[in-house]
């Protein structure tokens, strides 16, 4: 079975194929990178087909700079590409903090320029895979999640679904906190990505939501991203918001930190990107996949130990986080931690497969999952994945409030996908106006204006 990776240059990249080989799973024996990019074909993508070699697979993984080539026989195909790269980041951030507003990557005016730039050459991808491999599932990861599985699922006739940890990451640390197996727990979760909430949390068929929010203070010193909520409106509204919410419920405060930190979420991803990819060029430059590797582990290491801390704490804690996994020593090659998306991405594979069928967190077609939103809405839900393909289960009732800003957003990224595939510019202007973190029309208009400028040809296909 053939797996083609979308982005196959992208820093995650190998990580992912090293997780996916030292799992055992066993579920591919061909994995093609598609990256556009010279530069990370010869570093990230070189890094994994090397990874490969050394784990024993050599031959497995493949690097191309066609489409086509990746798509042929592919079974499976994994979307994670960034058009504009992490410059593109940057501006969609800058453009929206100059004017005191929320610029996170996924949500607000930032996740909206982002899904203007991306759905155009996800869809024109699509088409390729069509003509290339019309029975392929494409696992998209690519951002914004829902915003882009949308767009597939409407404007193409591919099959995909959208696969995101931050909610199964919620429920890993929660589980953790409270000291159980995560065979034990049973629970209730809905929304979009990046806007879900956890309205059960039972554990051997106890339900202990009202234990979690009434020790929420605890669970906030246990793990940082629940201090980014404040703990009474957490007890008020009656359920555990996941992550990215807090861009929608504190935005002041979002502002305010990176105005302390002096540097964005997308600045701080740019520079350990660059300082990565430079790395691992000097490690093969000098050396061999092994020095390649603990190069690159270290300052993904680093990435992710300072997920979200600027954007809630206003300090990235990198020097800690430096100093931490420098005392760690060399990362070894065969030690894989499957988790993350990746990990998701091989429960929605074994379930399609047949192999072990499972409830997975995915972004899909709603049906009658969320009965306020309309059947082709793309929702976050828990759903049965198996060979007969994906089954949006009945979640539970969401807070009121909830309902009503899920409502608003969808209907933000409703518009925003046919103002992408219509190529209309007054549309985008609306579907900006629509959206929470965005006050007006008036302002929406002037943030796609400098959108439109900063980023030039990647939107210039609006009318």
């Amino acid at each position: 079975m053939k797996l083609a990776i979308l982005g196959g240059g992208g820093v995650r990249m190998p990580a992912f194929v090293r997780a996916l080989l030292s799992s055992g799973a066993n579920l591919f024996d061909e994995i093609s990178l598609f990256d556009p990019d010279p530069f990370r074909r010869e570093t990230t993508a070189r890094l994994a087909v090397e990874l490969a070699s050394a784990l024993g697979y050599p031959g497995m993984v493949s690097v191309t700079a066609e489409p086509e080539t990746a798509f042929t026989d592919a079974a499976f195909v994994f979307s994670a590409i960034r058009v504009g790269g992490d410059q593109g980041r940057v501006i969609d951030e800058e453009v929206a903090l100059r004017r005191g507003l929320v610029g996170q990557e996924t949500t607000g005016p930032g996740g909206a320029a982002m899904a203007l730039r991306t759905i155009p050459v996800v869809l024109s991808y699509c088409e390729s895979l069509a003509q290339c491999s019309p029975q392929a599932v494409l696992i998209n990861f690519t951002n914004p999640v829902g915003i882009i599985t949308q767009a597939i699922s409407l404007h193409s006739g591919v099959r995909v679904v959208g696969v995101c940890d931050t909610p199964s990451g919620t429920l890993s640390r929660l589980g953790a906190f409270l000291g159980v197996e995560p065979e034990t727990v049973s629970f209730s979760y809905s929304g979009l990505n990046h806007l879900g909430w956890i309205s059960s949390f039972s554990v051997e068929g106890e339900e202990r939501i009202g234990e979690l929010i009434g020790r929420y203070e605890e669970l906030q010193r246990f793990d940082h991203r629940f201090a980014a909520f404040d703990a009474d409106v957490v007890r008020r509204l009656g359920a555990l918001p996941t992550e990215y919410v807090f861009y929608y419920y504190d935005p002041h405060r979002y502002v305010d930190g990176v105005a302390r930190a002096g540097s964005s979420r997308g600045q701080d991803v740019l520079r350990l990107n660059e300082e990565l990819i430079s790395g691992v060029a000097r490690a093969f430059e000098k050396g061999g996949v092994e020095d390649a590797w603990s190069a690159y582990s270290l300052l993904l290491g680093v990435r992710h130990d300072t997920y979200m801390r600027t954007d809630t704490e206003g300090d990235s804690h990198q020097a800690e986080a430096r100093s931490k996994r420098g005392t760690g020593g060399p990362a070894r090659l065969s030690e894989a931690d499957i988790g993350g998306y990746e990990g998701v991405a091989l429960q929605v594979i074994a379930g399609l497969t047949s192999r072990r069928p499972a409830q997975v967190i995915v972004n899909t077609p709603n049906g009658s999952a969320m009965p306020f939103l309309e059947p082709d809405d793309v929702v976050e839900v828990p759903t049965f994945v198996h060979g007969g393909g994906l089954q949006p289960l009945a979640t539970g009732e969401l807070p009121r409030s909830a309902r009503g800003l899920v409502t608003q957003v969808k209907e933000y990224e409703r518009t925003l996908v046919e103002a992408a595939v219509t190529r209309d510019a007054g549309l985008a202007e609306l579907a900006l106006s629509l959206n929470p973190l965005v006050p007006g029309i008036s302002v929406a208009r002037d943030l796609l204006a400098e959108y439109r400028l900063r980023h030039g040809e990647h939107l210039a296909y609006l009318r």
